[in-house]
């Protein structure tokens, strides 16, 4: 405020000693500025009401989204529907039950009357083969005519008789992006044994609590490293290559049963799928080129065989059998050629990187046939291209995720489209923070951080999410 002589007040109108507010570029005397400043401050408070009001909306849908105007019109339209078609199927069993009393009572007498016969042939006992076959015939005649009346059936309109509603958003999902210089979480430290060391990396499993499960793959063992450590445990082997059952044969996948805190292990090498619990071994499943396996949200376990190219199912428990092909099945070639790692989604569909064809195939559930949803347009490093894929995960908005080997980078893929985009490496082959080097398994964890085992760098990388 700027002080100057004898102006006009624009309260009162008199010519005193004013003063300039700069908001609104009146001026006000000594008596009526204090008043200005006081209607200033209300309506600032009624700004900080509406704000805290706001706010208070936005935390209740935040708890309660189901008491969305939104919402309530679709329990609205459900309702109204509801009611409309239990009215309609109450009007129609009204006039069935009607019809039906009448055809009952229309059999009855044909029976009644079917019944005077019979009795009239057994009285009279003058009866042969053509008046039994009469009455048979009479008989089921009148029974089909019960069973299945004629002269009343469902007839089902082709126009909808409900109104049906869908959602329009225009809101795009949002695909996460990595920064592109990763952080070594595992490894590291060369190829090696000790306990700060791997060889080779190849499946990851990341529980809720960001432990990581790894296979070991040159150094026949399962390592767990917690979150944050600097070196990880044992779990599973470390006892050498062999086929006993304390020891294990280049295992490639592990997933972890967090129901029972036991891990389940692909044992390549030694042609069995193996269970790991509180240091006690049990073979799952034996006589099979394991490679690959996922477990689906109902306890399923899948097995990809890379000898006979297909991915078999078995029930948690329910090993004594040979399981059911649910993938690939087929030979090699068409099918699958040396099918390595699978994704089981939420909608038990198969995903299965098909090494030697160069992509990715997707299985439906129950499906005959697989589609090809990454790659399949031969070995090569375009966009539209895989070489040698191995591992594969898919996101929540059914994004596949493709450890593309041969070409050092992750590829992501959207169903349907020609050709997917790198989200991390593609810089060459290397051992700098922006490059990997043979990467086999990929996981996310709850963050959507990416996890990539760089195989011939003997390290696990972790490239973390751009919010």
């Amino acid at each position: 405020m700027a002080m100057e002589n004898k102006t006009q007040c624009f309260t009162c109108n008199k010519d005193k000693i004013t003063f300039s507010c700069e908001g609104c570029l009146q001026r006000f005397c000594l008596i009526h500025l204090p008043e200005h400043y006081q209607r200033l401050n209300e309506e600032l408070n009624h700004i900080i009401d509406d704000y805290n009001e706001f706010k208070e909306t936005i935390n209740e849908q935040k708890q309660n989204p189901h008491n969305h105007s939104l919402i309530k019109q679709i329990n609205q339209w459900e309702g109204n529907s509801i009611a409309r078609i239990q009215q309609k199927a109450q009007n129609c069993r009204d006039i069935v039950i009607e019809s039906l009393q009448t055809l009952i009572n229309d059999i009855e007498m044909k029976f009644n009357d079917l019944n005077k016969q019979i009795q009239q042939l057994h009285k009279e006992t003058d009866f042969n083969e053509i008046s039994l076959n009469y009455l048979r015939n009479q008989l089921i005649q009148i029974t089909q005519e019960l069973n299945n009346p004629s002269n009343i059936s469902i007839q089902r309109e082709s126009q909808p008789f409900i109104n049906e509603i869908s959602i329009i958003s225009s809101k795009k999902p949002k695909f996460n992006e990595w920064k592109p210089n990763a952080i070594t979480v595992v490894g590291g430290n060369g190829q090696g044994q000790q306990l700060n060391q791997l060889n080779r990396p190849g499946g990851i499993f990341i529980d809720k609590n960001k432990n990581m499960f790894i296979t070991d793959y040159e150094n026949h063992r399962i390592v767990e490293w917690k979150c944050n450590a600097k070196e990880g445990q044992i779990i599973a082997g470390g006892n050498g290559r062999g086929n006993r059952m304390d020891q294990l044969n280049h295992p490639t996948d592990v997933i972890v049963d967090q129901q029972n805190h036991s891990i389940i292990i692909a044992d390549r090498g030694n042609r069995r799928v193996i269970q790991w619990l509180n240091q006690k071994q049990q073979i799952l499943i034996d006589n099979t080129a394991c490679w690959g396996l996922a477990m689906d949200k109902h306890g399923f376990i899948y097995v990809s065989d890379e000898r006979k190219n297909e991915v078999r199912r078995w029930k948690m428990g329910e090993y004594n059998n040979e399981g059911i092909v649910v993938a690939g099945g087929n030979g090699q070639g068409d099918q699958l050629y040396n099918s390595a790692s699978i994704f089981v989604d939420e909608d038990q569909s198969i995903y299965v990187s098909d090494e030697s064809n160069h992509r990715v195939m997707k299985w439906r559930k129950d499906a005959k046939e697989g589609i090809i949803v990454a790659g399949g347009n031969g070995k090569g490093r375009n966009l539209n291209q895989l070489s040698s894929p191995q591992g594969v995960i898919v996101d929540d908005l059914g994004q596949i995720y493709v450890a593309d080997w041969e070409n050092h980078r992750v590829m992501r893929w959207c169903e349907g489209k020609k050709e997917g985009e790198i989200v991390v490496g593609g810089n060459g082959k290397g051992n700098q923070s922006n490059q990997l080097n043979g990467l086999y398994g990929l996981s996310f964890d709850v963050e959507r951080n990416l996890y990539v085992a760089d195989d011939m760098n003997h390290r696990i990388q972790k490239f973390e999410v751009l919010l």
